[in-house]
């Protein structure tokens, strides 16, 4: 569930505005080449498969692009606002391309892309204005301005299109996330609401404790949003109050009969102790619900752990990205492959399951140094382990590297983690990158001695392919089937 599509909703209605939303999670778009992350988890085995979901989320096998039409022509809204992330763009863009009118409807995006490549999100026709950073303030504000038939072009955060040039406004609005509303839960369908962990399948809510992060990996883009919001004079990284995040986790659990929570910071431990005490004993006395969070290796003690554990925490992931201590600490990762696997071990005592997440694929990295990730994910004590490809976003130190190298060009638009590498190089082709990346799991739970059977499997063709279903067939039966399950 997209939280801030619940901010803006509510906001928006709490000024007497009129929102729809047009979800387009419930359709399989016609063209080829997006990849349903989820489905592509499961069929390589970086995943445990779930059990059935009480409310399924409906596939609609209607064409996405008229059924859009069909909302626009029928609501005739005053903005369309779309929020796209990049590798969502180029399909953003078809959507309001495909629309045989959008009547008196400016256009607006916003998102990271927006943020961190504004020439080329507002190139396209179809929009009219886009928001750079933070986009509570700047809608309502617009909404605001549309509603009284009054000029928006001096909206902070905003560029808008008018009379053939650009109004470049400056980015000076940052939000105050503890006067936020509580989430438009009416919104979305309410299969929207369930969603897997470790298996199973839960009725969740995502909860907001900071925005913000103070670390600089180079492949993110959160180190460029703190640069961007400093040079404004403003502070980008900001803590919710407890009682606010009591406010938002009683809501969950009362009226949306949340039966389990997750906590979606990218780093959620970096918080101080005595925060993350205060908010342990809140949690635990009020709320008691199992929950999900996301961190790094060396926030963790065995103080910090034992925290999480007390309050009831079921699933957490830890982002390794690479298993070559030199080369991870080129990427802004600047802990040891020993604090990795003592980290894994802690929570692995604790009883807590715990996903790694890896990256393959990163600018100058090599086939040798990818099965360095390898190996090191087969030390560790986790109960899954995903790889994902590194992708060139907008406003990332290795964007500006792999464009400098020469293997992307500058108009090249980053694609999902879950593609196809878009980097062209020398030493480490797509092809070579994703053979290795769809056989990860099949090198992790086989035997060494079988790794040259494995890299047959590597390759993308009919032979190759072949190879990759028998041994995932394998794999399946060996080490996910009830059987299995049992025998362990």
């Amino acid at each position: 569930m997209p939280t801030a599509m619940a901010i803006f909703s509510a906001l928006l209605k709490q000024d007497n505005h009129e929102v729809r939303l047009f979800d387009t999670t419930y359709w399989e778009f016609p063209e080829e080449g997006i990849v349903n992350q989820d489905k592509y988890k499961a069929a390589t085995l970086q995943v445990l498969p779930c059990n059935k979901a009480k409310k399924e989320v409906p596939l609609y096998t209607t064409n996405v692009y008229e059924e859009f039409n069909q909302e626009v022509a029928a609501y005739e809204p005053d903005l369309i606002a779309c929020s796209a992330t990049e590798d969502m763009f180029p399909y953003a863009m078809k959507m309001l391309r495909n629309l045989r009118t959008k009547g008196k409807a400016k256009t607006i995006l916003g998102g990271m892309f927006a943020t961190f490549a504004p020439d080329k999100a507002i190139q396209p026709p179809e929009i009219d204005i886009i928001c750079l950073g933070e986009g509570e303030y700047p809608l309502l504000e617009l909404c605001k301005r549309i509603d009284k038939g009054q000029s928006y072009t001096d909206i902070p955060n905003l560029w808008v299109k008018q009379e053939g040039t650009i109004v470049k406004n400056k980015m000076t609005s940052l939000t105050d996330v503890d006067h936020l509303p509580l989430l438009d839960l009416e919104l979305f369908d309410e299969s929207r609401y369930y969603r897997p962990f470790a298996g199973t399948i839960y009725r969740s809510f995502p909860v907001e404790t900071h925005r913000g992060c103070p670390y600089s990996c180079a492949y993110c883009n959160s180190p460029a949003k703190e640069k961007l919001y400093k040079e404004a004079n403003l502070r980008y990284s900001r803590l919710k109050s407890i009682e606010n995040i009591r406010r938002d986790l009683l809501f969950y659990k009362n009226e949306g009969q949340a039966e389990y929570l997750f906590f979606w910071a990218d780093t959620f431990l970096a918080l101080s102790n005595q925060y993350l005490e205060e908010l342990a004993e809140m949690y635990i006395s009020e709320i008691g619900l199992p929950f999900f969070c996301q961190t790094r290796p060396e926030t963790l003690s065995d103080k910090r752990v034992r925290i999480l554990k007390n309050m009831g925490i079921d699933t957490i992931t830890l982002g390794i990205e690479h298993g070559n201590q030199q080369f991870r600490e080129k990427l802004g990762r600047k802990n040891s492959n020993k604090l990795i696997i003592d980290s894994a071990q802690l929570l692995a005592d604790y009883d807590i399951k715990c996903y790694v997440d890896n990256i393959i694929g990163f600018p100058t990295e090599t086939r040798e140094l990818a099965f360095d990730t390898i190996r090191l994910n087969r030390q560790l004590p986790v109960m899954s382990r995903t790889m994902y490809t590194f992708s060139p976003f907008h406003g990332t130190v290795l964007r500006n590297l792999s464009e400098k190298l020469g293997y992307i060009d500058s108009d090249t638009i980053a694609s999902s983690l879950s593609q196809m590498s878009v980097l062209n190089m020398p030493q480490f082709s797509r092809e070579a990158i994703e053979g290795v990346r769809r056989c990860f799991t099949l090198y992790l739970l086989l035997e060494e001695k079988r790794w040259p059977e494995i890299e047959l499997a590597e390759s993308l063709t009919p032979e190759g392919d072949k190879i990759w279903e028998n041994l995932i067939a394998e794999c399946r039966e060996r080490f996910l089937s009830p059987s299995a399950t049992k025998n362990d």
